[in-house]
């Protein structure tokens, strides 16, 4: 069987000689990950994974929180070849910036991937004969690799399906963490302002003009979260 992560010691870890590794600290990261987190937005009961080799790994590897996300376990491995399909339905709609992605520095990382949304019943038999919105290059790192795609093109997004076409030259695929950054707004409601704040969301009322519709759905209070349009 082939390895899917790193055979290296884990972050906060000990060398063999009773040192700790500090090199890749991500404690200062967690706050503007979270800024644009969709991750109370997934349909984890509706996600679906194709050729997974254990029933369930990729909504595992979705479920994980941002805390949790270099943690080599659970991951997803694709078992008949080298591809997989994991299709992640949202309870709102999205606007998606960001597609948050950890594998390995193995040849099992995958290399292509072609991103479609709001196409129910992609699988193996019919997905190659579908248009991506967008196919991306991936990294072969261990590293959380956070994947700019072109917002305009996913501003309405209540379906994501992700197909891993193919990896650095492994006989199976493996990826230990998934998530997603953007916006969201309430299906038949005004838009929502996906920051966590103290004083009454404006998102949660109706909103009249096109000003509100501006201050909800674009940029945050530290000024971050400029949108490419």
């Amino acid at each position: 069987m082939s390895h899917c992560h790193d055979e290296h010691v884990a972050h906060g870890g000990h060398d063999g000689h009773g040192h700790h590794h500090h090199e890749h600290d991500h404690s200062d990261d967690i706050t503007p990950a979270l800024q644009y987190s969709l991750y109370d937005q997934i349909n984890f009961d509706f996600i679906e994974t194709f050729n997974e080799s254990v029933s369930g790994s990729g909504k595992a590897i979705t479920k994980k929180t941002w805390a949790e996300r270099m943690q080599p376990q659970p991951e997803v491995q694709s078992d008949a070849d080298e591809q997989l399909i994991i299709t992640v339905p949202f309870t709102e709609q999205v606007k998606l910036h960001s597609i948050l992605l950890r594998t390995s520095q193995q040849a099992s990382a995958p290399r292509t991937l072609r991103v479609y949304i709001n196409k129910a019943g992609l699988d193996f038999s019919s997905i190659e004969d579908a248009a991506p919105v967008q196919t991306l290059e991936l990294s072969q790192t261990s590293e959380v690799q956070e994947i700019p795609i072109k917002r305009r093109l996913f501003g309405n997004v209540q379906q994501l399906t992700l197909f891993f076409e193919d990896n650095y030259g492994d006989d199976s695929s493996c990826i230990s963490y998934l998530g997603f950054r953007g916006e969201w707004m309430r299906l038949g409601r005004a838009p929502t302002n996906i920051l966590y704040e103290a004083a009454p969301n404006p998102g949660d009322h109706k909103i009249k003009g096109t000003s509100g519709f501006a201050n909800n759905f674009g940029i945050d209070s530290a000024g971050s979260g400029s949108r490419d349009l």
